[in-house]
């Protein structure tokens, strides 16, 4: 019998379709290999054929835009928003626009093409964190930006279209509605109950053990309770916090493990899938410290949206996320310490 769900942030409701229930073999996708062929911008002695790197760590004082490094933050090629100029806001009637200000940003994870995020160290993989959190602190200075979206499309599925591993980062003037919608949901829940509603959820899970994927010491993984595509996985802290760049230093070591952790049972389960992560945290200019509580939403592509969800906003998801939480928890990959 199909079952519907209900988020308990944002109040967005999902059908688990029970009889179409599939198994992790079930799903037609294509299986993201590394192919390695052609030329690609992101790897070694093609720096010239990037933007200037607006950062990178390099052990060896090798100059900027040059080899050695191993990781490079650069303007993206076609930026999706410009960094330069004003908002100039404006209303034509009911309408309203503003100027594409923004910066748009590639973070390339590792020098070598033929590796993916879930297969650098754990070291490898801290670092990637550890960039996302200074170019954060550095583009909350500028007062144009409201919001700063971290993400990483991995797979032509996904959107990826280069397949040298990197992640992107996009600053907004202004607070995604998807973001909003979580926002107000937390902040209702807390006026409500005083507590907030991911401490409350991570509390449950833990106790019931239903949806839980994976834990260590500061962070757990889950399955939503309602979730709009198979296999989609939360990483949450475990310590309340709201923005992801105020996380304490042992934490990305810690959230590192259980990234690696998580994408290697996808790569497991799954051979190898597209996938999509998001980094959701609080706005810049007014944190929502008590209420919100910053996440990591992983989702692999193994179903196409249609138009039954654009016409009513809800996703049909084949796979109860009991049962996703049960093949992912079964799946035996090696267990690394940094």
């Amino acid at each position: 019998m199909p079952e519907l769900r209900k988020d308990p942030v944002t109040g967005r409701w999902v059908i688990i379709s029970t009889d179409r229930a599939k198994r992790p073999s079930d799903f037609v996708r294509d299986r993201v290999e590394i192919r390695g062929t052609g030329f690609c911008p992101f790897c070694y002695n093609n720096e010239s054929k990037t933007p200037p790197e607006i950062m990178a760590y390099r052990s060896d004082g090798s100059a900027r835009d040059t080899p050695g490094w191993s990781l490079r933050v650069v303007p993206n090629k076609f930026p999706a928003l410009r960094i330069e100029g004003t908002l100039n806001r404006q209303g034509e009637g009911v309408f309203d626009k503003m100027e594409g200000i923004g910066a748009h940003e590639v973070i390339i994870e590792t020098p070598d093409h033929r590796k993916t995020l879930a297969i650098l160290s754990p070291r490898e993989i801290e670092d990637v964190l550890w960039a996302f959190r200074d170019r954060i602190v550095d583009l909350k200075k500028d007062r144009r930006f409201k919001y700063v979206l971290i993400f990483k499309n991995h797979g032509d599925a996904a959107g990826a279209s280069l397949e040298h591993t990197h992640s992107q980062l996009i600053a907004l003037p202004v607070v995604p509605k998807r973001v909003l919608e979580e926002l107000e949901g937390a902040a209702a829940y807390y006026h409500y109950k005083e507590r907030c509603i991911f401490c409350d959820i991570i509390q449950q899970e833990t106790q019931s053990g239903i949806r839980m994927t994976a834990e260590n010491d500061a962070f757990v993984a889950i399955q939503p309770f309602a979730p709009r595509f198979p296999f989609e996985t939360w990483i949450v802290p475990k310590v309340h916090r709201s923005s992801f760049e105020e996380s304490a230093k042992p934490e990305y070591s810690q959230l590192a493990l259980i990234l690696k952790d998580i994408l290697m049972r996808l790569d497991h389960v799954l051979e190898k899938p597209a996938y999509n992560y998001v980094i959701h945290t609080s706005p810049i200019p007014e944190p929502a410290d008590d209420c919100y509580h910053w996440h990591v939403e992983i989702m692999p592509k193994l179903t196409k949206v249609a138009g039954f969800e654009w016409g009513t906003g809800f996703y049909i998801n084949p796979t109860p996320p009991e049962e996703a939480a049960r093949f992912l928890k079964e799946a035996t990959v090696p267990v690394y310490s940094t």
